[in-house]
């Protein structure tokens, strides 16, 4: 049941008890300052606690110590100091709190003690009207989760990735709420793996759009191909979101297969599923990136024939060009003896041939494709 029980830190976090008076996380601050904390609340049989004030973690675990329940606590972006209280209050693993702040994390998942931490890619598919060489395709995000038998707390970083409306969800449904902690980490993996999936839909949508234009049909205005720029975005993009999706199959199998104490075993048949949603993902991905390097590779190959036909043209029009320059040339010399000088229909014969080894020579490179 344990897991990466080898990087444990020799120094084992503290049990879990109220924070001390002198605890970063202020307790008795108003609701109006300025607080990390999203949302906090106390759920008891699958139903949230209603109270009239806002509460604190404090609180809340006070609540959950009395009456049973689990408290879910939802963070943004929360500093050093105002995270230094709740990991105290919860009995947090210093390591785990520190990438809980930090961010920029790998998605993982690791056990300490009686809490599992586990860290989700959030990923945004930021809409443009036109897809450039500097169009930010994705936007992505983290959440942090820390799932104990009576609490979960959810640390998120980004602008995007709200679990407002999930949380409204959940609470919509009691039955699957009662089942504590772990049917929360379960809703927030299956809400990110969805957003996976939509983002691959518009993405497929870009992709698309490039190879059309790569492939139009020559006479067109495209036979040189599109902006390789754009291209090298799009395999940009499509490497951030391998690096968000990648990863995570490792947890959703352990969350899947592995029994745990804190999963419990009706919710952990459903990570099968989220697990299933992470591997077509997953096959969307690598699609991308192949396709992509197709793309890239006809849309090179449509430029090299585009210099080549430009270039048959060039010569084309050149070799033209030689049978006046050759002639006129020859009798641009002043020598006194020159046959046909003083001929009285010379010049006319000089310009007849002229005219027809030209004509003569365009029909043939014309025939043969080369204008």
């Amino acid at each position: 049941m344990s897991m990466i029980r080898d990087l444990r830190a020799a120094v084992r976090p503290s049990l879990r008890k109220a924070s001390p008076s002198g605890a970063a996380y202020d307790t008795t601050r108003s609701a109006s300052a300025h607080s990390a904390v999203v949302d906090c609340a106390v759920y008891r049989d699958g139903r949230r606690l209603v109270h009239e004030e806002p509460l604190t973690p404090h609180e809340a675990m006070l609540r959950v110590r009395r009456g049973g329940g689990f408290a879910w606590i939802g963070l943004h972006e929360p500093t050093e100091e105002e995270f230094a209280g709740i990991a105290a209050e919860f009995g947090l693993h210093p390591l785990a709190v520190e990438d809980a702040v930090h961010a920029h994390q790998r998605p993982k998942l690791e056990r300490y003690d009686d809490t599992l931490f586990t860290v989700f890619k959030t990923i945004h598919y930021v809409d443009h009207a036109e897809l450039t060489a500097t169009s930010e395709v994705v936007e992505t995000g983290e959440v942090m989760c820390f799932t104990g038998r009576d609490f979960f707390i959810t640390v998120r970083h980004g602008g995007q990735g709200s679990l407002r409306a999930l949380r409204r969800r959940l609470q919509e449904d009691p039955e699957l709420l009662a089942k504590g902690p772990s049917a929360v980490l379960h809703a927030i993996a299956d809400h990110i793996v969805d957003g996976y999936l939509a983002v691959a839909d518009a993405m497929q949508d870009d992709i698309d759009e490039v190879e059309t234009e790569v492939f139009t049909a020559p006479g067109r205005g495209t036979s040189r191909g599109v902006d390789a720029g754009r291209i090298y975005q799009l395999k940009r993009e499509v490497l951030e979101f391998k690096r968000a999706v990648a990863p995570l199959s490792r947890p959703l199998q352990l969350l899947s297969e592995r029994p745990m104490r804190l999963i419990d075993p009706d919710i952990q048949k459903y990570f099968r599923d989220v697990a299933d949603h992470l591997t077509r993902v997953q096959e969307h991905v690598l699609g991308f990136d192949e396709l992509l390097n197709s793309i890239l590779q006809a849309n090179l190959a449509q430029a090299t024939l585009a210099q080549n036909s430009d270039m048959r043209k060039i010569t084309s029009w050149a070799a033209i060009i030689a049978v006046p320059t050759m002639i006129c040339g020859v009798y641009g010399m002043n020598f006194e003896y020159m046959p046909e000088v003083e001929w009285k229909f010379g010049y006319p014969l000089v310009l007849g041939v002229i005219v027809g080894t030209c004509i003569a020579i365009h029909r043939t490179l014309k025939r043969n494709g080369w204008l």
